[in-house]
């Protein structure tokens, strides 16, 4: 399959191509076909990594006018990282776009002021957290009722963080839509809520399965170790990898600062990313890592959504994630762009079922080793 047999323009493909994105993923083949119809209410459930931004970014840029300057689509995230990554992946689609089409992001962590007066220019296409959306419009800063289309991204972890009573409230006022577009790892009763209460009947469902969108190129190990082992065994595999750079999870953000610190205290280039730091130390962190001035990132999952770096050469899962879509998403940061990774996973002496239950649901395979 190929987006020209997807229908999708010309110049929207020149800009994929550019992008090293020559073959639709499954949820694109699944999704893409309807939306860009337009006027349907659809539900896609599919893992973090399996092409989502253009399975409804492209339908949404084929069908913007670029003469009407009002916001025709908005694009709701759960963290700011994901929202720029959206909003700056919507921009790299357009390159070769005969017609600019305008996309801004809203977020907290940034001042308002500043993203007032970007709203003030023509805008079609804008990509939200909730929080700051609810903000602009308690403000009559920004004006959505013209909407055709709202995409929920990332819908249950919206939820999971508290943005219901937010979610709601945007809903209402885009009560002018044609399109509600869901898109989510997992469906629980609070999506199904949504579902039930803001979307039509005939609503469109698509899934893809979590055999589907594992890495291939992402061998798969783990190492068990009680706590007081933990660190050492760590230390072990870092000095193995030979100052190649990576990502190591934590489940809390008490657990990232405090292995930050002790591997700081081993002279270690590292840096902890979670939910605490203000947006000034978030970017500071990123900067850092990204022009390798950090070896390793240690993260929290939320902290980690919309992180996109290339060359990462292993991650580590310090703390099993405390949901499986959690161990797709952290995988997916290392295997990229063909090369190949490494996702280590520690686990403790009473834990092996879990290592049992992620390689029966994901299809995978994990291997037992000794540091």
């Amino acid at each position: 399959m190929t987006f020209d047999q997807l229908q999708i323009y010309p110049h929207l493909i020149k800009g994929l191509t550019e992008l090293n994105i020559i073959n639709p993923t499954e949820i694109q083949v699944k999704s893409i076909p309807s939306l860009i119809k337009y006027d349907l209410d659809f539900v896609g459930q599919a893992q973090t990594g399996t092409g989502k931004t253009a399975a409804y970014g492209l339908p949404i840029l084929q069908n913007i006018d670029t003469k009407n300057p009002k916001i025709q689509a908005i694009i709701l995230s759960p963290t700011r990282e994901l929202a720029q990554q959206i909003a700056k992946q919507l921009f790299k689609f357009t390159k070769y776009a005969s017609q600019k089409i305008f996309v801004e992001a809203v977020f907290g962590g940034e001042k308002i002021d500043v993203q007032i007066s970007a709203l003030r220019r023509p805008t079609h296409i804008l990509v939200a957290t909730p929080g700051r959306l609810i903000d602009l419009l308690n403000r009559k800063m920004v004006d959505i009722s013209h909407a055709i289309t709202l995409v929920l991204d990332e819908a249950d972890e919206m939820l999971s963080m508290g943005f219901k009573p937010d979610i709601d409230k945007i809903l209402l006022h885009t009560a002018n839509r044609q399109n509600m577009w869901l898109f989510s790892a997992t469906i629980p009763d609070t999506i199904q809520q949504i579902i039930n209460t803001y979307m039509r009947t005939n609503v469109l469902s698509v899934k893809v399965e979590k055999k589907d969108v594992v890495n291939a190129a992402i061998s798969h190990q783990y190492v068990i170790a009680d706590i007081p082992q933990k660190l050492n065994v760590l230390l072990k595999f870092l000095k193995t990898q030979h100052q190649t750079r990576g990502i190591i999870f934590c489940k809390t953000k008490a657990a990232a600062q405090n292995l930050a610190q002790q591997l700081i205290a081993k002279n270690i280039a590292v840096d902890a990313l979670h939910g605490d730091l203000g947006q000034r130390d978030r970017e500071k962190v990123m900067r850092a890592f990204k022009n390798e001035k950090l070896l390793i990132l240690i993260a929290t999952d939320v902290a980690a959504r919309g992180i996109d770096i290339q060359n990462l050469a292993f991650v580590v899962q310090y703390q099993l994630p405390e949901q499986i879509e959690y161990y797709t998403h952290r995988s997916g940061r290392t295997g990229r762009a063909g090369k190949n990774g490494l996702s280590l996973t520690f686990i403790l002496p009473h834990e092996g079922a879990k290592i049992t239950k992620l390689e029966t649901e994901l299809h995978i395979k994990l291997e037992k080793i000794d540091i």
